[in-house]
């Protein structure tokens, strides 16, 4: 395993650490924390894919990151969304 693997698992446990808090109800959903975690991810596991590059893993990260930015400055503007 070279460094652009452990890269993308450090972005792979950023996801695992939010989506478990998110589950536990350690954080909630418009947390900072959550957002940082998500994006985190999303930054290192691109960064492994321009070792070792995957076309639809690079859409889902590229998506994945412009989503969590979207979510989270819509709910530091309007506030946490009920569905």
């Amino acid at each position: 395993m070279n460094h652009s693997d452990f890269v993308g698992l450090a972005g792979v446990a950023c996801y695992l650490t939010a989506y478990a808090l998110l589950q536990l109800g350690r954080l909630g959903v418009a947390s900072g924390l959550y957002a940082a975690l998500n994006a985190a991810g999303s930054v290192l596991i691109l960064y492994s894919l321009a070792f070792s590059f995957n076309l639809p893993s690079f859409i889902t990260q590229t998506l994945w990151l412009l989503l969590t930015g979207i979510g989270y400055f819509r709910s530091r503007r309007h506030g946490p969304s009920l569905g």
